[in-house]
């Protein structure tokens, strides 16, 4: 192949140049030497800086959560929130939010070929459309309902016909769709799709335009299951997810799955479920076409939002489970994942939910180090009842080992010389078996704080493994809560070098987990005059999360049942002021956060939401009011938004 269908990766800089950049980069609306700005100007601008002035911080202000005052507001992505720049000549520049779709799922949009292609829409293993017959009147393709992870990047040899600006792109995935025509539940059925989008950036605006939309091949993968968060990686690749991994030794009793296998393979009985619950990554190729491979060595576990660290090498890995783990994944070289070494956490004493205590200590147990091919081809050829033995009942055997399972009791034995096996294909019962502390519950989003070298982990919920005598919870985990916080929070883990595993061996990063404590937290509360069962003026069941070293500011994305509206925040680790910049319509959940300090300048904030009008009983008081304006406003309740959050349209020239 030709080097432009292969281009090489972008390299990235060492932590201290990495600093020194975000230091010096000018920023756009954030440097403010543009003639316009994408983030218009409030009325209360004060004068902009002189072309001597560099970015110094920045604060957002807070909108007001929307109330059945204006339902309108309830019912669609609000925005009332702002951006206050200051610059180092001490001249401030103030701006108005809004937010700029792309598409709603279920668009015709361009292929970049001349011709249209469905947003959203679902294909089999052979790249034909996956039709909803559940109402013969109105079959139709499917199409998603819940876009979620994206990223946004640009390639040194880009060459899309139609770009008249600069040439950049977004890597879309869609994590299910909620129902069919019928209304029946389709989560799960069907293969997750992956889009490349061509976007056309205005030099003079930093105006995002959609030019092609190309739907990534993933016959060669086997398709994707329950893609869910994403993250860029140093080296420019997509890294994708694929979340609540198939239960394997059961899967012949799952009707989900086997429904999932009749839309792929067009049987019950194809699809393998080792083939998912894996690290799927995208790169993305100068025409704006994409290709896919997924990673076998990083655990089968339900990935989310994985982060990788300023070594190129050390990988953090959310699990939103039920009796979860903190995992690690050690490449072997520097933007390559196809080789390394799988850590889980063990956790010391002292874990609190409580920001004001100390926390707890993490030290690392060593599940195995392999090589993606080897783990593909014991995916390709093992059983289940090949690499272990597993009961839901207790076999009154002294050879088994009890461990928890999303939140059940299993009891588990590894066949002679499985472990490796074990290790990468039963990650979550081996990590268990090996004394990781899977207790967690629904940890989801990652990301990293390089400056002060602090990594941050969403845990949407604080239940069930998480509270003694709660579902799945085991002493051993090292977390013993009195009472659950159904709102959740954030932790903060503190990374450094110079570690070692359980059996005393060096690992090799600079970059491990080293101290875990509690972050920020919501608040549970008695139902509101709206419903709301958490604190609206906190966070409330976060989910992803993303760090901007220019802005010092954690950006968190809620999927939450406490809240009867999800919100996107913004939260400054210096001042601590908690904004929130965004409202998504009821019944939604933020999703697709993705922060660019600096893209040719300019900077975005991407989010898309997801399933909006899915109601539950949280929004009985809502509902009847605000249904029939969902419906209008997101084809029925089966469209969803994929965008970004820019300014009022009404843009102004800067100094």
């Amino acid at each position: 192949m030709s080097d432009l269908a292969h281009p090489a990766p972008l390299s990235r800089p060492s932590r201290r140049e990495a600093l020194k950049f975000i230091t010096a980069a000018p920023m756009l609306p954030l440097g403010a030497f543009a003639s316009t700005s994408l983030l218009s100007a409030c009325a209360t601008t004060t004068a902009g800086p002189a072309a001597s002035s560099s970015y110094a911080a920045s604060s957002f202000s807070s909108m007001a959560a929307p109330t059945l005052a204006n339902p309108a507001a309830m019912a669609t992505t609000t925005v009332a929130s702002g951006l206050k720049v200051q610059f180092k000549d001490n001249s401030t520049q103030n701006y108005k939010l809004a937010y700029q779709p792309f598409f709603v799922t279920g668009d015709m949009v361009p292929d970049g070929k001349g011709g249209k292609v469905l947003a959203g829409g679902y294909y089999d293993i052979l790249n034909k459309p996956i039709l909803d017959t559940s109402v013969p009147a109105k079959t139709r393709h499917f199409f998603s309902d819940s876009p979620d992870g994206t990223s946004l990047l640009k390639l040194p040899q880009a060459n899309v016909k139609g770009v008249k600006g600069n040439a950049v792109f977004a890597v879309v995935q869609f994590e299910y769709t909620t129902r069919d025509n019928a209304g029946e539940d389709t989560y799960g059925l069907l293969p997750s799709p992956i889009a490349v989008l061509t976007l056309d950036q205005d030099p003079a605006t930093g105006k995002l335009s959609l030019v092609s939309y190309h739907n990534v091949d993933t016959s060669s993968v086997n398709g994707l299951w329950i893609t869910c968060g994403a993250s860029l990686s140093p080296w420019n690749t997509h890294l994708s997810s694929e979340e609540y991994e198939p239960d394997a030794p059961f899967a012949a009793q799952d009707k989900r799955f086997q429904a999932y296998s009749k839309h792929l393979f067009g049987a019950e009985n194809v699809a393998n479920p080792y083939h998912y619950g894996h690290m799927p990554e995208v790169t993305v190729n100068p025409d704006g076409s994409g290709s896919i491979k997924k990673h076998f060595n990083m655990g089968r576990i339900s990935h989310e939002l994985v982060q990788v660290m300023p070594d190129n090498r050390t990988v953090l890995m959310g699990d939103d489970a039920t009796n979860s783990g903190l995992f690690v994944f050690v490449a072997d070289k520097e933007k390559d994942l196809s080789s390394g070494t799988l850590y889980v956490g063990k956790l010391g004493a002292g874990f609190s939910i409580d920001p004001s205590a100390a926390g707890a200590g993490i030290s690392w147990i060593k599940l195995g180090h392999a090589k993606s091919e080897e783990i593909e081809k014991m995916a390709d050829t093992l059983k289940p009842s090949d690499i272990m033995t597993v009961s839901k009942t207790d076999p009154g055997d002294a050879s088994f080992t009890k461990v928890f399972y999303n939140g059940s009791p299993n009891w588990i034995k590894v066949k002679p010389g499985m472990e490796k096996a074990a290790a990468f294909l039963e990650t979550h019962r081996y990590a268990y078996l090996m004394g990781g502390s899977m207790g967690f519950s629904k940890m989801e989003g990652t990301t990293v704080n390089i400056k002060d070298k602090v990594a941050y982990s969403a845990l949407q919920n604080i239940q069930d493994s998480m509270v003694k005598t709660g579902k799945g919870w085991n002493s051993a985990s090292g977390i013993a809560l009195d009472k659950p916080l159904i709102a959740g929070g954030v932790m903060a883990h503190k990374l450094a070098g110079g570690q070692k595993d359980q059996s005393g061996a060096a690992i090799n990063s600079e970059w491990m987990p080293v101290h875990t404590k509690a972050l920020i937290i919501g608040e549970d509360i008695a139902a509101d005059t709206l419903g709301n069962k958490a604190n609206p003026n906190l966070i409330a069941n976060p989910d992803n999360l993303k760090f901007s070293e220019k802005m010092r500011t954690l950006f968190i994305g809620e999927d939450s049942g406490s809240h009867v509206n999800n919100f996107l925040w913004a939260y400054n680790i210096d001042t601590k002021d908690l904004s929130r910049l965004m409202s998504m319509p009821a019944g939604a959940e933020a999703t697709g956060l993705h922060v660019v300090d600096d893209l040719n300048g300019w900077t975005y904030i991407m989010s898309n939401f997801q399933h909006a009008g899915d109601w539950n009983a949280l929004h009985g008081k809502v509902q009847a009011t605000l249904d029939p304006l969902v419906r209008a406003n997101y084809k029925d309740r089966f469209g969803a938004a994929v965008g970004y959050l820019t300014a009022d349209p009404t843009g102004i020239k800067l100094a």
